[in-house]
C-alpha cells in the first residue's frame, strides 16, 4: 500500500490561475462553442435514435438541450 501524497500547494494556484484566464474569453467564442456542440448532440441523438437506442438517444437530446439552453442565456445578456 502507498501513502497518499498532498500536492504542494504551488500545483492548486498554477491550476486557479489557468481558470481565471480561460474564464476572460470573450462571449462571441463561448456562444459559437455552445452553437457546435448543441448540433454535434443533436446529430448523435439522431444517430442513436436511428438505431434504436432510446436511452443513448435521451442522454444525448439532455446534452443538447443543456447547450441550447446556454445559448439562450448567451443571447439574454446581450
Amino acid at each position: 500500500m502507498s501513502a497518499h501524497q498532498p500536492r504542494p500547494a504551488a500545483s492548486f494556484a498554477a491550476r486557479s490561475k489557468r481558470w481565471t484566464a480561460s474564464s476572460a474569453r470573450s462571449e462571441p467564442k463561448s456562444s459559437q462553442n455552445a452553437q457546435r456542440n448543441y448540433e454535434r448532440y443533436l446529430a448523435l441523438a439522431r444517430a442513436e435514435a436511428q438505431i434504436g437506442n432510446a436511452v443513448g438517444a435521451e442522454n444525448y437530446y439532455q446534452y443538447a438541450e443543456h447547450y441550447f439552453r446556454s445559448m439562450s442565456s448567451d443571447s439574454e445578456g446581450t
